[in-house]
């Protein structure tokens, strides 16, 4: 793949299937060039093996789901002015019908068991921010008072925008539409929805996800309340009376629980995804998310969470008669798993790729699906015959794939490290580049990979591992580098490189250069100051410096306390700032103006203190990007992200 070859990256999002399994709704995204962001529509196909068509023509819709009744679409479209709203559309297509006007944008949604409203939340900003005043933009806002220990969030910006549920009937799809009103002397608002949405909640206590009880006359979230003294991952699922009557909860503190998503049975049985995070509220290394059943005493665990991971991100429920589907991320797959409520745990959908959503009906599941040589295809399961309905992974075939080996060494204390190997094609030798990923809680998967396809393409051989501190592994995996990193990780990365870079001539030990964000670029950083054999290193969005971690990123409050400790001694001994003046390989350091998750100073301070020490460096920043740069930025600069990083290392590791 070239860097341009990004526009053929097809993702395929979580899907919706009718109650007779007789279709399913998809919706599917890809960056383009010209236009500069994600696009993406509809589709719907026949099952089990109809043809996909498009069934709406928006430019970034997403989020299908259906009406109980099967006859309807909602789904989520940005308005003129880029805010997500909720939308309908009739099953066969025709113009979607917009169903709401949120100046703060819709986050979730979900229908009424009858079909007749939508519940949804939506972000609420203050009035005179955020520009709910016409003309009044940011700098003239006024100041902002903050009194919790978190104020920002990667990806939105400040915290003073709470989600509020809100009730909405379910507009026709095929109602008289509405007209921009003529000119007149009094003031005529346009109005854009059929009927106004009821906001059930106030104040300044956010609500995550919102799904209906069995019989409609409640709604569940997860309130989020910004804390005054210390950080607390615990979570409550509260049952929101639809009347507007009292609220009541359902899963309390006590519990320890720290929620994911929450869904109900269509029996009317209540279960969440969620981890222990133990008595203090914060033991959130290598959560174990779990699968549990909300009964009158208690949460009933139903997966075992040392061996069974259901925290792959968009990891959600389905539900196949008494049953529970769900992803289980394991050795850099996302199998597809069903559960009984007595816990007996048995395989959907495994093999060499990685499950992103699904939805079951009549015993016939839906799935999307990412592999080695395609980003996001639609599958269906019926038995042990698993069919593909799409052919997205065709275009990016075209351009060139080349599929990873799978290896695993055996480390220096015997522990065993599983990764891959890209190789161009030929005899070799080439130049290797060491990638190392984020998280640590992470992993690398089966998935066509643009950032190291776009490597290979131009001749290097791409190296990457699953070191101790990963997912996929077992708890215990995740969990061993707890206030040790750059110990038993770095071993791990080290060993794995080692072992098959000298296991295979076409692999050059002499020519390395080593590359990774966030934890991969703490990690870099790391490696570059206690090992000088590499050519060259890329620090991107990097958590390089601990120690001051905790007054600026969006997850400081409790990120660092838990993975380095609190101890400064113990924190400098993992710190890669601690030891940057040891760094002598010459470094490009990347990061993204809007990144609260490793904020931007954490490169600036590094950048800085190379240059001061005289390594050869380069600092590259973009503006307007946050942490998710490779992964959703915009396609121009992912662009050039990648032309950056391409000459750099022909500068500092010339293939020829």
């Amino acid at each position: 793949m070239r860097p341009t070859d990004i526009e053929t990256l097809i993702g395929v999002g979580r899907p919706a299937i009718s109650s007779d399994a007789a279709f399913a709704v998809f919706a599917t995204s890809r960056p383009d060039l010209a236009a500069d962001r994600a696009v993406g529509q509809l589709w719907r196909v026949d099952l089990p093996a109809g043809r996909p068509r498009r069934l709406t023509r928006g430019v970034a819709d997403r989020s299908p789901r259906l009406s109980p009744d099967d006859e309807t679409v909602a789904f989520l479209r940005p308005d003129a002015k880029g805010r997500a709203q909720l939308f309908v559309v009739d099953v066969s297509g025709g113009e979607p019908v917009q169903a709401t006007d949120q100046p703060g944008g819709v986050t979730d949604f979900s229908w009424s068991p009858d079909g007749a409203r939508l519940a949804f939340t939506a972000r609420v900003p203050e009035p005179g921010r955020y520009g709910t005043v016409e003309g009044r933009d940011a700098a003239a806002e006024p100041p902002r008072r903050i009194t919790g220990i978190r104020w920002n969030a990667n990806g939105l910006g400040y915290l003073d925008r709470p989600a509020h549920v809100f009730v909405v009937d379910a507009p026709a799809t095929d109602a008289e539409p509405f007209y921009e009103p003529a000119p007149a002397l009094d003031a005529i608002e346009r109005t854009v929805v059929a009927a106004p949405a009821v906001a059930l909640t106030h104040g300044a206590t956010g609500w995550n996800g919102v799904v209906w009880t069995a019989d409609g006359t409640e709604l569940l979230s997860v309130p989020e309340t910004v804390e005054t003294a210390r950080r607390d991952l615990r979570d409550r699922v509260v049952a929101i009376a639809v009347d507007g009557g009292a609220h009541r909860e359902v899963l309390g503190v006590a519990q320890n629980l720290s929620v994911a998503s929450v869904d109900v049975a269509p029996d009317g049985a209540v279960f969440v995804l969620a981890n222990d995070v133990g008595d203090g509220g914060l033991d959130f290394v290598a959560p174990g998310v779990a699968l549990f059943a909300l009964e009158a005493d208690g949460p009933r665990p139903l997966s075992d969470p040392e061996t069974i991971d259901l925290g792959e991100v968009g990891s959600h429920l389905s539900f196949a008669g008494d049953d529970v589907l769900v992803q289980d991320r394991s050795r850099g797959r996302v199998r597809l798993l069903r559960v009984t409520r007595a816990g007996a745990v048995t395989t959907v959908l495994g093999g060499d790729l990685e499950v992103g959503g699904h939805a079951v009906a009549k015993g016939r599941v839906v799935a999307s699906v990412a592999a080695p040589e395609s980003f996001g295809e639609l599958v269906v399961i019926e038995g042990r015959e698993v069919r593909s309905l799409t052919d997205f992974g065709a275009a990016s075939r075209a351009r060139g794939v080349v599929v990873p080996v799978e290896h695993e060494i055996t480390g220096r204390d015997g522990y065993p490290v599983h990764g891959w190997v890209a190789t161009p094609e030929g005899e070799g030798p080439f130049p290797v580049i060491l990638q190392i990923h984020g998280g640590p809680y992470a992993s690398y998967g089966v998935h066509l990979f643009d950032e190291t396809q776009v490597l290979v393409d131009a001749g290097y051989a791409v190296v990457y591992s699953n070191p101790r501190g990963s997912a996929g592994y077992g708890r215990a995996h995740g969990r061993s580098i707890r206030h040790r990193m750059g110990t038993l990780d770095f071993f791990d990365v080290m060993d794995f490189f080692d072992g098959v870079v000298a296991a295979d001539p076409r692999l050059d030990a002499r020519r390395a250069g080593v590359m990774g964000g966030s934890y991969g670029g703490y990690m870099t950083a790391w490696i570059i100051a206690h090992d000088h054999r590499f050519a060259g290193a890329i620090v991107e969005r990097g958590f390089l410096d601990p120690a001051a971690f905790p007054g600026t990123s969006d997850i400081g409050s409790f990120f660092g306390d838990e993975y380095v400790g609190t101890d400064p001694m113990l924190v400098a001994a993992q710190s890669p700032m601690a030891v940057v003046d040891r760094v002598r390989t010459p470094t490009l350091v990347l990061h993204s103006e809007l990144d609260f998750r490793c904020p931007l100073e954490q490169a600036t301070r590094y950048y800085a203190a190379l240059k001061r020490n005289g390594v050869d460096a380069e600092m590259l920043v973009f503006p307007g990007e946050d942490h998710e740069l490779t992964r959703a930025g915009r396609p121009q600069h992912r662009v050039q992200r990648f032309d950056a990083v391409l000459e750099w290392w022909d500068r500092y590791l010339p293939i020829g």
